[in-house]
């Protein structure tokens, strides 16, 4: 009878309560996002940048043309032409050897200049405005970059590969640049004259034409599984496997000028990740440092938000650079480059007349010296 006893010895006890959840944290994807101020300027990044590719490509399908003809007066006997120093764009290795040759001796090389200079200026190009050689002017990547619009027009997607797998195929090129570098570093300028001034030096660009001309079925089903791979993955052969793309975006990985994303315009939409060619995660990062980036602008053409994303220097107040500006850039350097090369007389190739009379008809049995071999080291 305790509780008749003692009635005050025990409290009253509160109501049981259910317990306070704890507050909720709002998910990353949930968070308000700022105010959409739509764009008001009109974007003609896309339009300069297939401009460029079009006009490059003709070029290129120009100088090919120019240099059949010279090719085929020396095996039949055809009307001559001038020989076109720009196909020698397309010896990257002999750009590199020669540019290696000019830094050892001071001397600007004799034989295939114009590689070395277009080396040279595909360098300054990726230093100043990143990889827009890749996006720009480059004919593989524009034939790249059509193929993949093709097959996203095809199949209504484009295929990226997981993560696991396309970061490991990426490191590819920088292999074969690897590869390249090693060759090249390891031979000496009088090695490097003397691989030049061989046969085979001398008309590689007449061999790089005859494996066209007479391509095997072993060429043709590389070259056609580049094109099917293309049309599935966006440009497959620049993301896994070009060895002058990966030394393009290792220069641009210092270039000053980037894509850079204003955090208080950006509205989250995620446009420009899903536009980037490169499959670079743009509506996360404040500033794009990464090799694969090609200076395309597709981003910044589909930002719907004013201020929001821009290529622009690292200035503090990270005044955007007009498309406009990228482009007449891109078109000073190469004109420029390639236009002191000309009025001070080292553009062409001076070896003569009589030499590729000689080489030109039996190009094909010009065997290629291999790095290391004694006689490149004499």
């Amino acid at each position: 009878m305790a509780t008749e006893l003692y009635p005050n010895i025990l409290p009253e006890l509160p109501p049981l309560l259910p317990p306070t959840p704890p507050p909720a944290i709002p998910a990353a994807s949930a968070r308000p996002r700022n105010k959409f101020v739509r764009r008001i300027d009109r974007d003609y990044s896309q339009q300069l940048r297939r401009s460029f590719q079009l006009v490059f490509l003709a070029l290129n399908v120009y100088l090919g043309g120019v240099f059949y003809l010279w090719v085929r007066h020396f095996e039949s006997g055809s009307r001559t032409v001038s020989r076109p120093a720009g196909v020698e764009g397309w010896l990257p290795i002999a750009g590199l050897m020669n540019f290696k040759y000019w830094l050892v001796t001071g001397h600007f090389p004799t034989v295939h200049p114009a590689a070395m200079f277009l080396l040279i200026t595909f360098l300054a190009i990726a230093f100043l405005f990143h990889k827009a050689f890749c996006s720009w002017l480059c004919p593989v990547g524009t034939l790249s970059e059509y193929l993949w619009r093709v097959g996203r027009k095809l199949f209504k997607r484009s295929f990226v590969l997981p993560r696991w797998l396309d970061i490991p195929l990426r490191g590819l090129k920088y292999l074969l640049l690897g590869f390249f570098v090693w060759a090249v570093s390891s031979m000496s300028a009088d090695a490097i004259a003397d691989f030049m001034g061989s046969p085979y030096g001398v008309i590689a660009d007449v061999k790089m034409l005859n494996f066209f001309r007479h391509i095997g079925e072993t060429g043709l089903i590389v070259i056609g599984f580049l094109a099917v791979a293309s049309l599935f993955l966006q440009n497959f052969w620049c993301r896994f496997l070009c060895p002058y793309g990966a030394l393009l975006g290792l220069t641009s990985f210092f270039s000053p000028m980037r894509i850079r994303r204003n955090e208080s315009a950006c509205i989250d939409c995620g446009k420009c990740a899903k536009a980037c060619p490169s499959s670079l995660p743009v509506n996360q990062l404040v500033s794009i440092k990464s090799a694969e980036c090609t200076a395309c602008l597709e981003c910044v053409a589909v930002c719907p938000a004013q201020g929001a994303l821009q290529m622009s220097l690292p200035s503090p107040a990270r005044r955007a650079t007009p498309a406009w500006a990228v482009a007449a850039g891109i078109a000073a350097l190469f004109l420029g480059v390639v236009g002191y090369a000309k009025t001070a007389g080292y553009w062409q190739t001076h070896v003569p007349h009589l030499v590729y009379q000689e080489l030109v008809p039996h190009a094909d049995e010009a065997s290629h010296p291999m790095p290391g071999d004694p006689a490149l080291n004499q």
